[in-house]
């Protein structure tokens, strides 16, 4: 009985072998068919292979199909919490518009008027002051909306504040200064723009893309080409469509001929000969009608201890919270802000320290782009990563700076699409501010410093919306994963009032501050107030000078110390 079980049972497994021999067969066979027709197939241009979406942006491909131009040309709609936020910023904007640019506001006939008037204050006094507006003719202004500035300084002792400006809507507005400190102090009031300079700024602003012309540069091995994009596209040619479909943000290129979509490579953008403004409101534009002191200057003020000192916070400044303007003032160049105390991070081996082990990502556009390069080239704290990029990369490359002994871990990226340049940049590793954070690992040792606005100013109020909504929303997931990962939102400073009004005026950057703080409300981030600071420090140029630029880093850091 033994050997015909063993008999049996290795004919079982000689049988068992067989159909696995059969069946590996016929596994082979199958690939070999499906082999050839997939080999076929191709050869026939029948099917295609995926496409990796250019920019980073998502995984989804290039729209090249005319036939579908108009589905994806227009802008995106915008859900019920862009357009709840757009109409609450839309409804602070006068609705005036003149056919005589005489009837706007005049600096030079606006009055001026100290409410309480003393020969002498004290320190932490509230001085106010009421602005009267006048036309050209010397007409009282009846509406609101001039868009003005506020300051005190002393030069003596770097000293200087803003002031908070209440419009009462009837051509009457309220400045109040808090007197943070001794001396002599002078003050400005400055008209920016008139209301009605400012309702065109908004209407124009929100028409369309058409102020900004972008050009795409696509290659080859042996070739490129260059090519018309933008936000919006107004053609019936087949185009290049790349498309964030979870963000809904889109930008779209003209697709040459002979080039697929993934061959944009580089990008660059111009101001078009276009503008939406009326000849007068254009005039009201000029750079001689922007940024003019009220000519009527009131007399300095006296202030004194009072036997009395000012009271300074003892609590360190800290994410969470951010406050109205004036939010803090300088004193011997130093800001001093008044709700908490600012730790100053001046000293080499403080920020060494503070910095030793940590990767702080810098996102974002050139404003913060100044961080790094004042910790490489002016402090000499880190070193630069050697980069070795084709010369049609410039200054808007990715920089990665390093201090290997300290293990301290530097990287600005500049955000993409809108970025404004007129020499062309890569946009090969490019991706929207929301992505490059979902891209961040985070950590307790790790920082993020972002600011968006400057180059959104010359586009639609709702791009602007979309993209700092997308990156709530990615702030939103890296604490989730990474609940330990410190962020700070360096808000718009204040820059040059001679380069493009209509596209860049310190008007659109007033209005984006206002919706930043709106959208990130509530939000464990920490806020560095640049407008704040530069019209303190009446430092009117994109990228501050070192001063004030060591606070703005130095606010930073202490709310992540």
């Amino acid at each position: 009985m033994i050997p015909t079980l063993i008999n049996a049972k290795e004919h079982e497994q000689e049988t068992l072998a067989l159909c696995k021999m059969k069946l590996s067969l016929r596994l082979v066979v199958i690939v070999a068919v499906v082999t050839t027709i997939v080999f076929f197939a191709f050869s026939q241009k029948k099917m295609q292979v995926p496409k990796m979406n250019i920019l980073q942006l998502c995984d989804c491909q290039p729209q090249t199909d005319s036939s579908d131009i108009e589905s994806i040309a227009e802008p995106m709609e915008t859900d019920d919490e862009i357009e709840d936020l757009f109409n609450e910023i839309d409804g602070l904007i006068p609705r005036v518009s003149i056919d005589n640019w005489q009837k706007a506001t005049s600096a030079e006939k606006t009055n001026l008027t100290v409410v309480n008037p003393k020969d002498n204050y004290c320190v932490g006094d509230l001085l106010l002051v009421r602005v009267n507006a006048c036309d050209y003719s010397g007409a009282p202004k009846t509406y609101g909306g001039d868009y003005l500035r506020a300051r005190i300084y002393s030069p003596s002792t770097n000293s200087s504040a803003s002031g908070s400006i209440q419009d009462y809507n009837n051509g009457t507005y309220l400045v109040k200064f808090t007197l943070f400190w001794e001396g002599t102090v002078h003050i400005s009031i400055v008209l920016m723009h008139p209301s009605e300079a400012a309702s065109a700024l908004w209407r124009g602003r929100n028409q369309g893309f058409a102020n900004i012309k972008y050009t795409g540069n696509f290659t080859s091995a042996t070739s490129y080409v260059n090519s018309e994009c933008g936000f919006y596209l107004d053609t019936q040619e087949e185009v290049c469509a790349y498309i964030d479909k979870r963000d809904k943000e889109a930008f779209f290129c003209m697709k040459p001929e002979n080039y697929p979509c993934e061959a944009l490579t580089h990008m660059n953008s111009v101001n078009r000969d276009h503008s939406y403004l009326a000849e007068v409101e254009q005039l009201l534009l000029n750079r001689s009608n922007i940024g003019l002191e009220i000519s009527k200057p009131l007399k300095p003020v006296k202030v004194t201890s009072c036997g009395k000192k000012l009271k300074e916070p003892t609590k360190k400044c800290s994410t969470g919270s951010n406050y109205p303007i004036p939010s803090g003032y300088f004193s011997y160049n130093v800001w001093k802000p008044i709700h908490c105390k600012m730790t100053q991070f001046t000293d080499n081996d403080k920020l060494k320290d503070f910095l030793k082990g940590k990767k702080l990502f810098l996102l974002g556009d050139s404003t913060v782009r100044q961080y790094i390069r004042h910790f490489a080239e002016n402090i000499k704290i880190v070193d630069y990563f050697n980069h070795t990029e084709d010369e049609m990369q410039s200054w808007q490359k990715t920089l990665l700076a390093i201090n290997l002994e300290k293990f301290i871990y530097v990287q600005w990226k500049k955000h993409t699409f809108p970025f404004v340049s007129k020499t062309f940049y890569s946009i090969k590793e490019d991706a929207y501010m929301a992505r490059q954070i979902d891209q961040i690992g985070g950590g307790e040792n790790t920082i993020i410093v972002l600011t968006l606005g400057q180059h959104f100013r010359p586009f639609p109020f709702r791009t602007f919306i979309r993209s700092a909504l997308n990156v709530r929303r990615a702030i939103e997931r890296l604490f989730i994963r990474s609940p330990r990962t410190r962020v700070i939102i360096k808000e718009e400073n204040a820059r040059d009032m001679d380069i493009g009004a209509e596209r860049f005026s310190d008007f659109h950057g007033y209005v984006q501050y206002l919706a930043l703080r709106e959208i990130f409300k509530g939000l464990n981030v920490g806020f560095v107030d640049g407008l704040d600071m530069t019209i303190a420090y009446a430092c009117n140029v994109i990228h501050p000078p070192l001063e004030v630029l060591e606070n703005l880093i130095s606010m930073s850091f202490t709310q992540v110390s």
